[in-house]
Parts: structure tokens; C-alpha cells; sequence
């Protein structure tokens, strides 16, 4: 799909979408969960759609109600042994442990772009479970056999949380023995913090010392039989509408939690060090633009931010300087260089050096046509670089929004900005 946005200042509320995150989190402990989960405002994109289906071909049942899903599982009662998680790295990473609890064999893949996105410490966690997967090259498709048969765990933790978020489910609902879970190197620690925020609310804590150390004592007294988890609204979706309120217009944003664990909630923080007028008040906050200075900060925590954060210090005076371009290679695209591709078609003055991203401020974008890579979060960039341009910007491969944020381009119209679909 092919999307023109015109320049143009936005004005109006947004409700932003329920958290991804948290959704397809809640959906795996829905999973384990030996009894019902009634999981409230859940999402509805392509990722959270895929995580759905993958826990009903598990054996769990769901009734979905207007505002969310109740699900009953009796733990993993596979229909399939092949398990397709669509393009959904989350759901494929937070798989592999659930599957490895089971007493049975099964496949996991994907589609898309997920099958070249690297599967990193996947072999060596597995290994310290005592799983086996037998021809495992690295990547998608992965033969599991279960079930787990060390509860010590040690493993290296830097290409990221979703594996370690996956084990600590997976410990937390099996372990008939104390777990300990060591890791190194993690990234992307405030992910981890959701987890184990989800986990809390289902009656099996976690003990973080430090985010190398997790232990999970088993459940002794009965466990909750009927969960209930409301998701809140996402912050890395909203990260991209914030933004258009700081650099064209003022924006209210409903649904979103002030004291959410989400990474992606550091945006909040980067506006007002750039000097955005921010106004908060119970779930909803108003950006106004003004001008906005040069920023420093470090994303290797939070990397889905990058791609609005470059457009960000684009519409900033100055030279502002964003840390973690190691953690953008295996996203849905190379990101660092879908992101350097996206700031060239602006017109935009920018250096990667030594893991830094550095971007010079300029008084207006390039109308130009930028391509997405199939890539959701450099759309929605995009999308909002588009509206302090000279003249239109053309975005291909625009329905990658879908993979997360499917309103987007409505809630873009509903704010005053001029959409065009062909």
C-alpha cells in the first residue's frame, strides 16, 4: 500500500491503542494458567492477532466479548505441533520456552521477515534447560523437545529480554522447585519489568536482584483460579502522536498509564528535555509544539523509539546525539540503515558513529517518497517527518503500520492531517 501525508498541524485526541507488549505477555500466562483469564482491552494488530491464534492451537479456549477475551486453559493441549507466530518476533521469543515445558516435540516458525531475523541465545537457553533442538541453524523454523529439565539457568541476555521474559513465564507456572534464572548482559530491562508486572498479577512473583539474578519459588497454596488483567494503552505507538503534537500542533492522548513499566514511556522524559509543552493529567496527556532544542540519549533500552526519535532531532535546533544503534540490525528492518535511508530522503543531516546517531536540526523536511522496508515503526515516522515538509510525502510499503498500529493513518485524519490510500 502506498500513503501520501500532507504538511499539515494536527489538532484533536487520540485514544491510543492497548500495548502489544503487554497483550501478547498476558496472552502467554493466559496460556499456563490452569483456569480462566479474562484479559480486557486487548489489541487487535497483526502481532497480537498472530499470538492469539498460536495459544488456541495450544489448546487454550476463548470467548471474545466487545471489550476483551476471556480464555480457559488447562496449560499447553496442542491441536498442532507446528506453530506459526506469523511475523512476530515477541511472540515467537516468548514462545520458545512455553514450548519446551511441554512432554512433546513441535516446530516453530514464522513468516515474512522473521524467518532472516536471527534467533540470538536461543540455543545457548535452551541448552541450560536441558531442551534439545536438533538442527537449529540459528533461525527460524526451530525444532523444540521438552520438557525443561533444569530450573538453574544461566545465559546470556544481550540480544535482548523476550527470551528471558519467555523463560520467566515458562519458570514461574512449571518450576516445582525453587528456579534460578542468571543472566548477563540484558537489554532492554524496563520489558522485563512488565513481564514480571504481568506475572505479579497473576499470583507468581518474581525476585529481581538486579536484572542478572530471577528467582521463582513454586506455588505452594492454591493457585488464583480466575485472573483478570486490563492492558493499557501502548506507549510505543504513542511515542509516534506525541511527537507530531511537539513538532506541528497540540495533541491529547488518551489510555495511557503514568506509572506504566513500558520502555518506550523514556519519550515522555526526551519531550520535555527538548522544551515540548507537556501536560498530564490521569491517563491523558496534551503536547503542544514550541521549539524545541537538541537532545542527548541513550535508546539502547528502548530501540523501537529510534525511528521517531531521528525525526524528532530533525524538527530540533541543533545537533542531537541518540546511543544504541547495535540494538536496530535485526529488527523488521535493518533499522539503522532504514532509518539513515528515511533521513536522506528528508534531507535531513546525519552521521552514525561508534553506536551514536547524529542528527542536525533543520527548519523544515523534504517532501520526498520514503520506503518503509516493511518496516511498522519507519511508516509511522515517516508519516509524522511528513507533516513539517515542504510538500507531501509518499511512504511504499505503507500498510506496515498493521503489524502494530492499524488506526494509525485514521487517527492521523481525525487529528486534521490530509491522508491519501492508494
Amino acid at each position: 500500500m502506498h500513503v501520501t501525508i500532507n504538511p499539515g498541524r494536527v489538532n484533536g485526541t487520540v485514544s491510543v491503542p492497548p500495548s502489544k507488549s503487554m497483550t501478547q505477555r498476558a496472552y502467554a500466562m493466559a496460556l499456563l494458567h490452569h483456569g480462566t483469564t479474562t484479559i480486557y482491552n486487548p489489541g487487535r494488530s497483526e502481532d497480537e492477532l498472530a499470538a492469539f491464534e498460536v495459544i488456541k492451537q495450544l489448546g487454550a479456549q476463548a470467548i471474545e466479548k466487545d471489550n476483551g477475551v476471556i480464555i480457559t486453559s488447562q496449560g499447553i493441549k496442542p491441536i498442532s505441533h507446528l506453530i506459526n507466530c506469523g511475523e512476530s518476533g515477541l511472540a515467537a521469543r516468548l514462545l520458545i520456552p512455553l514450548l519446551a515445558t511441554a512432554h512433546e516435540s513441535f516446530e516453530l516458525t514464522g513468516r515474512g521477515t522473521l524467518l532472516g531475523r536471527p534467533m540470538e541465545g536461543v540455543e545457548q537457553a535452551l541448552a541450560a534447560m536441558g531442551v534439545e533442538c536438533p538442527g537449529f541453524n540459528g533461525f527460524l523454523p526451530l525444532k523444540i523437545m521438552g520438557p525443561i529439565k533444569n530450573h538453574q539457568i544461566r545465559f546470556d541476555a544481550s540480544g535482548g529480554s523476550q527470551l528471558l521474559s519467555g523463560i520467566l513465564i515458562a519458570c514461574a507456572f512449571t518450576a516445582k522447585t525453587r528456579s534460578i534464572i542468571e543472566v548477563k548482559r540484558l537489554k532492554s530491562k524496563p520489558y522485563i519489568d512488565l513481564t514480571l508486572q504481568v506475572l505479579a498479577r497473576a499470583g507468581r512473583p518474581v525476585t529481581n536482584e538486579n536484572y542478572s539474578r530471577f528467582i521463582i519459588e513454586p506455588v505452594h497454596d492454591k493457585p488464583i483460579g480466575n485472573i483478570e488483567l486490563n492492558i493499557e494503552g501502548d506507549w510505543s505507538g504513542a511515542a509516534n502522536i506525541l511527537v507530531a503534537g511537539a513538532i506541528a500542533g497540540n495533541v491529547t492522548l488518551q489510555n495511557l498509564e503514568a506509572n506504566s513499566t513500558q520502555a518506550d514511556k523514556k519519550i515522555l522524559q526526551i519531550l520535555r528535555n527538548c522544551g515540548a509543552k507537556i501536560t498530564e493529567t490521569g491517563t491523558t496527556i496534551n503536547v503542544q509544539s514550541s521549539q524545541l532544542t537538541a537532545f542527548e540519549c541513550d535508546a539502547t533500552h528502548s530501540p523501537d523509539l529510534f525511528p521517531i526519535l531521528a525525526i524528532l532531532a530533525a524538527c530540533c535546533n541543533g545537533d542531537s546525539s541518540i546511543r544504541g544503534l547495535h540494538r536496530l540490525f535485526h529488527k523488521e528492518s535493518n533499522r539503522a540503515e532504514s532509518i539513515g535511508e528515511m533521513l536522506l530522503s528528508f534531507n535531513v543531516p546525519f552521521s552514525m558513529e561508534d553506536d551514536t546517531l547524529f542528527v542536525t536540526g533543520v527548519p523544515y523536511l523534504q517532501g520526498t517518497v520514503i520506503d518503509s522496508y516493511h518496516d511498522h515503526r519507519i511508516a509511522m515516522a515517516a508519516a509524522i517527518g511528513a507533516l513539517r515538509a515542504t510538500s507531501r510525502g509518499d511512504i511504499t510499503g505503507a500498510d506496515a503500520i498493521n503489524k502494530s498500529y492499524p488506526a494509525f493513518y485514521e487517527d492521523l485524519k481525525s487529528i486534521g492531517i490530509e491522508t491519501t490510500r492508494n
